[in-house]
């Protein structure tokens, strides 16, 4: 099922222009890509907020439809107020749909229920959350499901390792030396080495923090010795 933005063109650009706009509701966006000149262009700001909230929107193509005609796009960044949390920019990436594009999917963790060793306290830790890959546009994925039901502790899962549709390349696995960019995404360990872990830059902190504590004896010496000099 296609997923569609509606926008309108805009002339007037700007920051008192961008203020107004939000004002009455609208969101400020631009257009570019495909060897067209970038296009100035206004979005609803509860449809585009509506189908955003949604992740497969991020991982799509979308069509998106200005004066009636219909390009293909997909979001390549927006901008959010940092204290409202509300959309206000949103830029669009024309693709050509013959043509492979480089986008970030996300990775999807499935079987933390069902695995054995995290039943019995095991620790799963997440290295990666998504990854970049090059595929055509109507053989983009939404996202890669990555099954651990069924690690032991020790075990990893790389990105060789990732079940991935026909179609997509791992960019990072492109480069040549293989084994030298494989790395992992997810491993189950002993919750000790966690706590291992946390415990070795506890230890660290509290050095720096008594290293601090004694540069700060010092300077008081020193200011005690030189007022009574004075």
């Amino acid at each position: 099922m296609s997923m569609t933005i509606n926008a309108t063109t805009r002339d007037d650009q700007g920051k008192g222009a961008s203020r107004r706009l939000r004002r009455e509701e609208q969101v400020p966006a631009i257009v570019y890509g495909a060897g067209k000149d970038p296009s100035a262009i206004t979005l609803n700001i509860h449809e585009i907020t509506h189908l955003l909230e949604k992740e497969e929107a991020f991982t799509s193509v979308l069509d998106l439809v200005i004066d009636k005609k219909i390009e293909p796009v997909i979001v390549k960044d927006l901008q959010r107020h940092p204290a409202k949390n509300c959309i206000t920019h949103v830029d669009l990436l024309r693709i050509n749909l013959k043509k492979a594009l480089v986008t970030s999917i996300p990775l999807h963790y499935l079987g933390e229920d069902d695995n054995e060793a995290m039943r019995l306290g095991a620790i799963l830790n997440q290295f990666v959350t998504s990854i970049e890959v090059s595929c055509l546009p109507a053989d983009l994925p939404n996202g890669i499901d990555v099954d651990i039901s069924g690690l032991a502790i020790g075990d990893h899962i790389s990105l060789t390792g990732l079940n991935i549709p026909e179609g997509v390349t791992i960019t990072a696995l492109t480069h040549g030396d293989i084994e030298a960019h494989d790395q992992s995404v997810v491993a189950v360990q002993e919750p000790k080495m966690m706590a291992e872990e946390v415990e070795e830059v506890a230890d660290v902190e509290e050095a720096a923090e008594g290293d601090e504590a004694a540069e700060g004896g010092d300077e008081e010496a020193e200011k005690g010795d030189s007022d009574k000099n004075s």
